[in-house]
């Protein structure tokens, strides 16, 4: 059986200040933020990233609040390395979800498994949100 080489993930240190795209970012009317966190596990390191097709999605409505940027996290294709048994802390900005939006998902459309998802999210005043990943 012939040897298949396999490539090594490119890997790349994420953003860590607030970056000039996310301090001229146009005003929306609202915003969603979304603080992730990650462990890993006490094993190994791992890979993480966040792909562009990440959508907030309301139940009961037909729309998607589209990943405004992003922050601590890379983006597909390249990867974000965390340290074994580490927390990885980073944050999501989506576009606003519409007002009579009660509870949404979060999804990670991609294709391939693995991808982050949280269901039945309760909608906050504040619509700022705190989630565990991983």
């Amino acid at each position: 059986m012939p040897l298949i080489e396999i490539p090594e993930p490119k890997i790349k240190s994420p953003k860590t200040e607030i970056s000039t795209e996310l301090k001229t970012l146009p005003s929306e009317e609202s915003q969603v933020i979304v603080h992730g966190h990650f462990q890993s596990s006490h094993e190994s390191h791992e890979l993480i990233r966040i792909w562009r097709t990440t959508y907030l999605i309301p139940h009961d409505q037909y729309h998607k609040s589209r990943l405004l940027h992003f922050e601590n996290i890379t983006l597909y294709p390249e990867w974000t390395i965390i340290p074994l048994g580490s927390t990885y802390r980073f944050t999501l900005i989506f576009s606003g979800l519409p007002k009579g939006c009660k509870v949404f998902d979060l999804i990670e459309e991609i294709p391939q498994s693995g991808g982050f998802e949280i269901r039945d999210i309760a909608r906050t005043k504040s619509d700022v949100y705190h989630f565990k990943f991983g």
